[in-house]
């Protein structure tokens, strides 16, 4: 599984701090309101919106809260204006990164990244840079020890995901990115829970790090995803399992 993911599971199972939970609800409230802002008010007809009302819903958001910010979306109430950006990099050993923005200013936002790059054995690129080395796809893990593989398999391909990977301790599902929500719901309808699940930018390949640089790499992934600007970091390492387990701990 790529780095970005399988942190994104172990960060999971650990449980979010209050501190950390207050930061998910933030960045999920600026990608409702500018999901509401760009395609209106309405998750049955917004696909980014429903993925946006899903995440908080998951996140066990209150209602009133995802209302408000929908309304501050579309208009209906007074809210701040924010910009999308994507910055690229290269983080310890080389590693391919892509931080995904939303900014009400974003001069303070790029020094900011730039910081946390250098800071951490890091250095922020020019666009262009590392965004060839992704590509956006549906991502669904499952842990193997959880489910049945031949019926993880039929299922998927059946509802029409791309492919299935075996990887050491998980499955993945990989589907084009409007394949995603049907893909999901299809498997979440045969009571099969995935450990991860998000419309991603899944590497063509990844960089393999132990040791120092793995832990490097962890200590950027972090401190990028602490900003309240950092919407999503994306990155190709690949830490063998126990070693990423033990450096999050």
């Amino acid at each position: 599984m790529s780095g970005h993911s399988k942190w994104s599971t172990i960060k999971h199972k650990k449980g979010a701090a209050d501190a950390r939970r207050g930061k998910m609800f933030t960045k999920l409230i600026k990608e409702i309101t500018v999901a509401a802002r760009m395609g209106g008010g309405d998750p049955g007809g917004n696909p980014r919106l429903r993925s946006a009302v899903a995440a908080a819903k998951a996140e066990n958001m209150p209602k009133d809260n995802i209302d408000r910010a929908i309304k501050k979306g579309t208009g209906e109430l007074p809210g701040v204006s924010y910009e999308e950006a994507t910055f690229e990099g290269y983080g310890p050993g080389g590693v391919a990164v892509l931080v995904e923005i939303l900014s009400d200013n974003r001069k303070r936002t790029v020094a900011d990244i730039r910081h946390v790059f250098s800071k951490n054995a890091g250095n922020l690129g020019e666009a262009g840079c590392v965004s060839w080395m992704f590509d956006k796809k549906g991502l669904i893990v499952f842990e193997k020890e959880k489910i049945d593989e031949d019926k993880l398999i039929n299922l998927a391909l059946e509802a029409g995901a791309e492919d299935v990977r075996d990887t050491d301790k998980e499955y993945e599902i990989i589907t084009e990115p409007s394949a995603f929500e049907p893909v999901k719901r299809k498997l979440e309808e045969a009571n099969l829970k995935p450990s991860f699940a998000e419309v991603s930018m899944v590497p063509q390949s990844t960089v393999r790090l132990v040791g120092k640089e793995a832990h490097q790499m962890l200590r950027l992934m972090e401190s990028l995803e602490d900003s309240d600007d950092v919407q999503h970091v994306y990155a190709n390492f690949d830490i063998p399992d126990e070693e990423m387990e033990q450096l999050s701990a």
